[in-house]
């Protein structure tokens, strides 16, 4: 749960299974896209901000590109992960 720019409240959020990255000069940010239930507005979680793409293992980098669903299960699944980037988890 986040609260969603979109409706203004607290809502439950849903992995998308598609990561955004970008490149910012000779550094990259990736993200974890998560989406909305109610509205479909869009959080996107740190993953890595403002590294080199060579402190990134290639493999890993590959697997954000082509939006790996089993990555982003797994990132989806990891509670430090998901408590770094301010969700609340309810249960």
């Amino acid at each position: 749960y986040h609260r969603c720019g979109g409706c203004g409240k607290k809502q439950e959020f849903i992995n998308s299974g598609k990561f955004r990255v970008n490149a910012n000069g000779n550094k990259v940010d990736v993200w974890l896209i998560y989406r909305c239930r109610k509205c479909k507005h869009s959080w996107n979680m740190v993953i890595f901000e403002r590294v080199r793409p060579q402190k990134i293992p290639q493999k890993l980098y590959d697997l954000f590109l082509c939006n790996d669903e089993d990555t982003a299960c797994m990132y989806g699944n990891d509670i430090s992960f998901l408590r770094r980037n301010n969700a609340e988890i309810k249960r």
